[in-house]
């Protein structure tokens, strides 16, 4: 009978005390002193006596095709067990079942092991004062919502590896405005300035190059300009960590999963995930980094030893861009385009750039706030910037290479084709746009309902139909009686201050 290592040690005591066989195996649970005699003539336990085995239970299937699966590791180590599966079912259809997969793998598996000499994680000391880290991370997951309306976000997540003392703030891209945003608040907020700023390599913040650069092998690819001038201006030396190797921004990475864990945790404290404004958001996430942050303060005050003070003012949290507003009234700025009203049609106007929305000035004045928009090649086409222009024109709107911005709820475009089921497409359009004028010059909420009562009627409507249910009929205005003004009345007022004056 097969015994434990617990087992023979109880037995093994039991005898040293002066039991007998027996006694010693009613002690330990085993059904024959055989199996007590056998270990005490053995003197050694059941872990020890065990012998690997060099023998395989059943044959290999993969043997006959194992040299040329091995060459093909060998000249590309990247391919994948299915992939050489695949392989072999193409060659040799019907010789190899799906069931067989995971041995494959498993040879596959070993074989890495045994030839392979991946790169090592090298633990690192980290010296206080010395690095920052900054990493953008999504909160996607968390499920956010801005009065109702799930909120897409990124956190620029900056972390002191020595105290991880942290700090951040809410943007919507990793864009070098989001990165200069975080750094700067979390240096503000720090009042001192590290030796090092860290970021990945993957940035595009940090790596959005000119051509000539851009030539150059990506391991040699260096910041662009404007970042720099940011490191520069707080005196930092700025690094990345190597390609391929994102362990170098391991405390980063750790940290943002952490604070994410945190953020859930409150979030279910709180008992909504719903907030009234980005404001309020940003400052819930604030009050728990304070929290975090609280029980740092030993090794933060460390840290802050080896640094230097903040000493120069911050930059500006936006850029300033001059641009030439089209015909087409769309006004591109950093690859998107946005309307603008028409009138600024050709001008070159200024352009403030900010993390969540851009200003356009023009003759020193603020013309319009726009939500910013984050990608390439999008477009944000307002209306009522355009609508003037496709009445006077609205043989331009089927064919409008926007019009599908033209349409700000479903329900307008419910309106469109169902006037373009009735009426001629001239007359389909013209009166399209005459509604969207009205939701232009008033509410477009009051159109919008408007529009819905017309749909659910069998009668047929139109555009009047809708002025006639928005526009409010205007009484007509009462007669004012105008008073005649008696001038005797100033001069009597005149003479008394000057007998005042006299006495």
């Amino acid at each position: 009978m097969t015994a434990t290592d617990a087992q023979v040690r109880l037995i093994m005591r039991e005898r040293n005390n002066g039991r007998t066989q027996e006694q010693a195996a009613v002690k330990a649970n085993l059904s024959s002193r055989k199996t007590v005699r056998k270990y005490e003539r053995l003197g050694k336990l059941p872990s020890e006596l065990k012998q690997a085995r060099t023998y395989r239970t059943r044959s290999d299937p993969f043997d006959a095709d194992w040299d040329e699966l091995e060459k093909m590791l060998q000249e590309a180590p990247e391919l994948e067990a299915k992939t050489l599966f695949d392989w072999l079912g193409e060659r040799h259809p019907g010789k190899y079942q799906e069931g067989q997969l995971r041995t494959l793998q498993r040879r596959v598996s070993n074989w890495r092991v045994l030839n392979e000499n991946p790169v090592l994680t090298l633990d690192q000391v980290h010296h206080p004062g010395e690095v920052l880290q900054t990493d953008g991370t999504w909160m996607n997951n968390l499920g956010i919502t801005i009065q109702g309306t799930p909120f897409a976000h990124i956190l620029i997540h900056s972390v002191l590896p020595y105290s991880n003392w942290e700090w951040g703030r809410v943007v919507q891209s990793e864009s070098l405005l989001a990165i200069r945003l975080g750094l700067q608040s979390t240096l503000v907020k720090l009042g001192y300035v590290p030796k090092v700023h860290q970021t990945d390599n993957t940035t595009a913040a940090t790596h959005n190059l000119g051509p000539a650069m851009c030539a150059k092998p990506y391991a040699e690819r260096g910041f662009n300009d404007e970042y720099l001038q940011l490191m520069a201006h707080y005196g930092i030396e700025p690094r990345t960590i190597h390609v391929g190797s994102p362990n170098e921004n391991g405390d980063i990475e750790s940290a943002n999963g952490a604070f994410k864990r945190a953020v859930k945790q409150h979030l279910l404290l709180r008992g909504s995930r719903d907030f009234g404004s980005l404001e309020a958001y940003e400052a819930f996430l604030w009050g728990i980094m304070e929290k975090r942050n609280a029980g740092r303060q030993e090794k933060l005050a460390e840290e802050l030893a080896h640094m230097q003070p903040l000493s120069v003012e911050p930059w500006p949290q936006m850029r300033e861009l001059m641009v030439r507003v089209g015909n087409n009234g769309i006004l591109r700025v950093l690859n998107n385009g946005y309307t603008v009203p028409s009138g600024l049609k050709s001008k070159r106007v200024k352009v403030k750039v900010y993390e969540w929305e851009i200003e356009v000035w023009y003759a020193n004045q603020c013309v319009e706030t726009l939500p910013r928009i984050t990608g390439v090649q999008r477009y944000q086409i307002n209306y009522r910037h355009v609508i003037d222009s496709l009445l006077r024109k609205p043989g331009g709107f089927r064919n409008y290479r926007y019009r599908e911005d033209l349409f700000p709820r479903t329900v307008f475009r419910r309106s469109w084709e169902a006037l373009d089921r009735r009426l001629s497409p001239r007359q389909a359009d013209l009166a399209y746009l005459r509604i969207l004028k009205l939701a232009a010059q008033g509410l477009e909420t009051d159109v919008a309902d408007t529009l819905e009562l017309l749909l659910a009627c069998p009668q047929d409507w139109d555009d009047q139909s809708v002025a006639e249910r928005v526009q409010p009929i205007r009484s007509d205005l009462p007669d004012l009686h105008q008073p005649a003004v008696n001038l005797s009345d100033y001069d009597q007022l005149l003479s008394q201050e000057v007998d005042h004056v006299s006495a």
